[in-house]
């Protein structure tokens, strides 16, 4: 990241603000712009030193990813982009399907646009856990858009640029997550829990960030990087936050899943194992030729991590509800002290 130019969209969000702030610890890059629709958060970044650094310009763009003109100006030499925009919210995203898909979907397509025409070289978007085999339609829009740019690689060209896809599961505390839902409704002494069976994968927004920026030194362009983390059951969040609360089973919300799953039966026949990650290959061909494909598998296999990785065997998939690592209580609520900001 040392002397580059880096463009962040949504990069007034949660996940944002945090990348903006571990690159400004640990490098010395040369610009780093900040693209996203809220004048206020772009205002209080600003304004706050965590986000200042001397040698490091700030810019911030007051922007839409569903205007394409407008990404095309925001990245004027531009190296690297992390995608973070997205309308997340599964009920809203329900009730005004159309505005996902202009967002998710067509935002997504004019990032790749832009990035292409603009010199860019190196592009991450942010996937998530819904988009594995989707029953909503966030997650459907999020693997849309996934599926376009793993594409994209196919289209360069003869431009110097490399996509890639970085999915993992809830992240914790994170605006409008179960976390701060739970904060704030145990001021009424009853934590609503749609279902006593459900479970969901975890990680922080420093795990977070730190998987993306790893990601960005291994990327061939095309992948679909997953990382190992844990799970927990929502009855053990429902403990470790207020043990002393009742909770009331209120049922199913609309699109929502018992168990999440960042890996498919049918993504994992395409999947390489290494220690700490998975990788889903891509499977896009270079026009109708079957032996043309972006790069060798086997070589990926071998060289991508410094040592070599395994394919998941048939019939693997990675589900919150078969991990073998669950948080315990006790880890929960250590974390939620660590990580998440009390109201």
């Amino acid at each position: 990241m040392d002397g580059k130019t880096i463009l962040i969209t949504g990069g007034t969000g949660s996940f944002g603000k945090k990348f903006v702030e571990t690159v400004l610890k640990r490098h010395t890059p040369r610009k780093i712009i900040i693209y996203s629709r809220d004048e206020l958060k772009q205002f209080e970044m600003q304004h706050n030193p965590t986000y200042r650094k001397e040698g490091v310009l700030m810019r911030y763009f007051i922007g839409d990813v569903r205007d394409e003109e407008r990404l095309k100006k925001a990245m004027e030499g531009v190296d690297y982009v992390v995608h973070a925009a997205a309308l997340k919210q599964v009920p809203a995203c329900e009730y005004n399907p159309f505005e996902a898909v202009k967002t998710n979907v067509i935002g997504g397509q004019n990032v790749i646009n832009a990035c292409i025409e603009k010199g860019v070289r190196k592009v991450i978007a942010l996937s998530t856990d819904k988009a594995a085999a989707p029953v909503n339609l966030y997650g459907a829009t999020k693997l849309t858009s996934d599926k376009l740019f793993i594409a994209a690689n196919n289209f360069k060209g003869a431009h110097d640029i490399k996509f890639s896809v970085v999915r993992y599961g809830n992240v914790m505390g994170s605006r409008g997550s179960v976390i701060p839902f739970f904060l704030q409704k145990r001021k009424e002494g009853v934590l609503p829990v749609t279902d006593e069976r459900m479970t969901r994968f975890n990680i922080t927004l420093q795990q977070g960030v730190d998987f993306v920026l790893e990601s960005f030194k291994r990327m061939w362009g095309g992948e679909l990087f997953v990382p190992k983390i844990p799970s927990y059951r929502i009855l053990d969040l429902a403990k470790a936050v207020a043990p002393e609360c009742k909770v009331e089973v209120v049922g199913i919300r609309p699109g929502e899943k018992i168990h999440e799953e960042m890996i498919t039966q049918a993504d994992a026949l395409n999947t390489i194992e290494f220690d700490d990650y998975f990788v889903i290959l891509p499977s896009v061909q270079l026009g109708n030729d079957p032996n043309l494909k972006l790069w060798d598998t086997e070589e990926f296999r071998l060289k991508s991590n410094g040592q070599p990785g395994k394919f998941c065997e048939y019939g693997f998939s990675y589900n919150s509800g078969a991990n073998p690592h669950f948080l315990t209580v006790e880890e929960l609520r250590e974390l939620i002290e660590k990580n998440v900001v009390v109201a």
